[in-house]
């Protein structure tokens, strides 16, 4: 089977492994790698650089990039014939009853990015073979890597490569769905975020993907690890984790942290602070990254502040809906040897409070 997906955890070193795979290949082997963000672009260019050197057989693309590149600007002219791609418009909307050339470009030409996956489709289908016969003879493969940040029409583009002759080879994690490419996108809802999980499962059942669970994380350690896995409902079936980080210090594992006991502890510990929005953690003057952002780093040490949603879970046992625990699992899962969530009565918890 030429289509595959790794599904896995947090620190599993999913993008370490897309990089040895492309080092492991023979230098005829024509290869894109594709992800959603600049950032996960950046850092795969500059592992690759140093894994493979000058090797010019493999590249590195954004998903909007690859969408105007090798869709959109050859392909144009089957669909709206004189029309050619003016730019990008990441932030813009068509009118709600937008029609023909309006549903996909803004009035200065430049492409709706919100548009941009349903014209890919459109493309493929009105250009009786010619746009996949083109993209075989440029890559032998592609390479996805955070393929849980697709979204909406994304999904039917996708399922539309399986078919092609091209190797696909995906990697992502349901539990860290927290970007989208499409976010307010109506098609493929019921796929949203960490729902993606459906969607592989039901190309799985059909035979048209292979998927692989890895549970292993050299970032968290074990009891980090073990509370990640209590963030998502255990109706989801995901495997239990298995940290391989074998560092201890003086101050590993997940703690409550009192208010008052704060600025101690972040002059303690010096974790980075995590918060998911600027309206969150107003109380305290701290160095703070939001959650989404902090997705794909690694910290010694955090501190988080807790939300509602997330009090409740810790005080009342009471499940995160999906868009939230996956929020506070990359918030938790940032952590190599310690978590501190501020949270000031504990409630059921028995999560231990660190104490100055």
């Amino acid at each position: 089977m030429a289509n595959h997906l790794t599904l896995a955890v947090a620190g599993s070193r999913k993008t370490q492994g897309l990089v040895e795979h492309c080092a492991a290949l023979a230098p005829t082997r024509r290869v894109l790698v594709v992800t959603y963000t600049q950032r996960n672009q950046h850092e795969l260019s500059e592992r690759l650089a140093k894994a493979i050197g000058l090797q010019t057989n493999v590249e590195v693309m954004g998903w909007f990039t690859l969408l105007i590149r090798h869709f959109a600007r050859p392909f144009l002219p089957f669909v709206f014939a004189g029309r050619r791609v003016q730019g990008f418009d990441y932030e813009g909307l068509p009118n709600r009853f937008a029609t023909g050339e309006e549903r996909f470009f803004n009035p200065s030409g430049a492409l709706y990015a919100a548009e941009l996956g349903k014209l890919a489709n459109l493309l493929v289908e009105q250009s009786n073979g010619a746009l996949f016969y083109r993209l075989e003879s440029l890559y032998d493969e592609i390479l996805v890597d955070e393929v849980q940040d697709l979204s909406g029409w994304d999904w039917e583009l996708l399922e539309k490569l399986f078919t092609s002759r091209i190797d696909i080879r995906m990697v992502g994690d349901i539990r860290q769905s927290v970007l989208s490419t499409s976010p307010r996108s109506r098609k493929n809802k019921q796929y949203a975020y960490a729902k993606a999980l459906a969607w592989f499962l039901s190309k799985q059942r059909r035979g048209e993907l292979e998927i692989q669970f890895r549970n292993t994380t050299w970032r968290c350690t074990p009891g980090i690890a073990s509370f990640s896995d209590t963030i998502f409902n255990p109706v989801w079936g995901f495997p239990r984790t298995e940290s391989l980080n074998e560092v201890t210090t003086d101050h590993d594992g997940v703690f409550l942290l009192a208010k008052r006991n704060v600025h101690a502890y972040v002059e303690r510990f010096n974790p980075q602070c995590l918060r998911v929005n600027v309206r969150s953690g107003t109380a305290f003057d701290l160095n703070y990254i939001n959650f989404k952002v902090a997705k794909g780093a690694t910290y010694e040490r955090v501190l988080i502040i807790a939300t509602g949603p997330i009090a409740t879970f810790l005080q009342r046992g009471k499940s995160l809906d999906p868009g939230p625990a996956a929020t506070f699992y990359v918030a938790v899962t940032r952590a190599q040897q310690s978590v501190a969530i501020v949270l000031d009565k504990p409630g059921q918890s028995i999560i231990p409070y660190w104490e100055p």
